[in-house]
C-alpha cells in the first residue's frame, strides 16, 4: 500500500477511516476514471501536505455517475474526477455537484475551462489534432481544418473511433455551436462517406491504423500521440515516426481542446478537504505532473508543458467554454447518428 493511499476497487466501500479507540483519521475520498500511473503520486503528495489518508474509486466514467446516483445522500465520495466535459456536464445535469467559491481557482484557471458557477474545475487540457502518413500525404496536403476530413478526396482514407466515444461527442458539440446543426451534419455525413473502415478502438488504434497504412488520416487527443513518441519500446516510436500532427483551424476559430476535470460532490462528507484538494490539483506541484508524467498542458500560469508536448508548437486554441461542449452532447449523438457515424 503506498504512503497515505487507500487503493479500493471499483465495487467496493471505503475502508474505516480509523480503529475502535483512535481519533478519526482526517481523510479524503475521491471517485475518478483516470487511471493514470502518474496520478498516484497526485494523491501521495496531497496526503503528506495536508496530513489526510485518501481513499479512492477508480471506475469508467459511466460507471461512477450510476453508483453516485444510487447512493444519493448516502456516498461517501468528496470529489468526482473525470476526464472529458461530457461527463461532468452529465453529472452536473444529475445535480451530483455542488457550487464552490474559490478565489485560488478562479485565479488559475481560465474561465473558459470551468463551470460558470463553480459546479466543475478543468485541471488539465488536451487538443483533438489531426495525425497523417506522412509517406501518403504532403504536409502541405494535410487537412488544415476538421471540416476538411470530409472532403471528397480523402474518401476511404479516414479512420475514427465510436461516434459515442465522449471526444467525439465533444468536438461535434463545439462544431454544433460554431457551424449550426445542420452543416454539422452535413460534416458527419461527409466524414462517414469517407471511412477507410468501420469505427473501432481508441486514439492509439487510429494513429497505429495511419501509420501502418490503413487509412491515410484520423483523430486524436495529443497525449496519446506524444505517449508513443516517449515509449521505451522500439515498435511504438516507429509508429510515432510515421505520423505528421496538424492543429487544425489555425486560420480561424482554433483548434478543439477538452479537459480533466473536478468537481465537489453534492453531499461530501468532507467539504473542507475537497476543496483544499481541488485547489492543490492547481499548484505547481500537481500541475508539473499532470505535464510531465501524463503528457496534458497544465492549465495554472507559469507551469511548462512537457518537452516532447511543447515539440509539437504552439497553436491557437478555440476560445469555446467548454461548459457549452456538455450541453450539446446530446444532440451531438442524435447528429451522428442520423449521419450513419456508429
Amino acid at each position: 500500500m503506498r504512503s497515505m493511499v487507500s487503493f479500493v476497487l471499483a465495487c467496493a466501500g471505503f475502508a474505516a477511516a480509523s480503529v475502535s479507540g483512535a481519533a478519526p483519521v482526517a481523510e479524503l475520498n475521491v471517485y475518478s476514471a483516470r487511471h493514470y500511473p502518474s496520478d498516484d503520486a497526485l494523491y501521495d503528495g496531497f496526503g503528506k501536505a495536508t496530513g489526510n489518508q485518501v481513499n479512492r474509486v477508480e471506475a469508467s466514467g459511466d460507471q461512477l455517475l450510476a453508483r453516485l446516483r444510487q447512493e444519493g445522500r448516502n456516498s461517501p465520495a468528496d470529489v468526482l474526477v473525470v476526464v472529458d466535459a461530457g461527463n461532468l456536464w452529465l453529472a452536473e445535469r444529475d445535480g451530483l455537484f455542488r457550487p464552490l467559491r474559490s478565489a485560488a481557482l478562479e485565479k488559475a484557471i481560465p474561465a473558459r475551462l470551468r463551470h460558470p458557477d463553480g459546479l466543475w474545475f478543468g485541471f488539465a487540457t488536451r487538443a483533438r489534432v489531426v495525425v497523417y502518413n506522412k509517406d501518403a500525404v504532403r504536409a502541405a496536403d494535410a487537412p488544415k481544418r476538421y471540416e476538411d476530413l470530409a472532403e471528397a478526396r480523402w474518401k476511404g482514407k479516414v479512420c475514427m473511433r465510436s461516434s459515442s466515444s465522449v471526444y467525439n461527442l465533444s468536438l461535434m458539440a463545439s462544431l454544433i455551436h460554431h457551424l449550426g446543426e445542420e452543416k454539422a451534419e452535413d460534416w458527419a455525413r461527409g466524414l462517414v462517406a469517407n471511412f477507410a473502415r468501420g469505427p473501432k478502438g481508441g486514439d492509439t488504434d487510429q494513429i497505429r491504423a495511419v501509420a501502418t497504412g490503413e487509412c491515410a488520416v484520423a483523430l486524436a487527443n495529443t497525449y496519446y500521440a506524444v505517449r508513443l513518441m516517449k515509449s521505451d519500446k522500439d515498435a511504438d516510436r516507429a509508429v510515432a515516426a510515421k505520423i505528421g500532427i496538424v492543429f487544425p483551424n489555425q486560420d480561424d476559430r482554433g483548434t478543439h481542446i477538452n479537459i480533466s476535470g473536478a468537481g465537489l460532490l453534492a453531499h461530501a462528507p468532507h467539504p473542507e478537504n475537497a476543496v483544499r484538494f481541488l485547489e492543490y490539483l492547481l499548484g505547481p506541484e500537481a500541475q508539473a505532473l499532470f505535464a510531465v508524467a501524463n503528457n496534458e498542458y497544465p492549465v495554472a500560469p507559469g507551469v511548462a508543458a512537457e518537452p516532447v508536448l511543447s515539440s509539437l508548437g504552439s497553436f491557437k486554441t478555440d476560445d469555446l467554454g467548454v461548459h457549452v461542449l456538455g450541453a450539446n452532447q446530446a444532440r451531438a449523438q442524435k447528429v451522428y447518428d442520423r449521419a450513419g457515424f456508429k
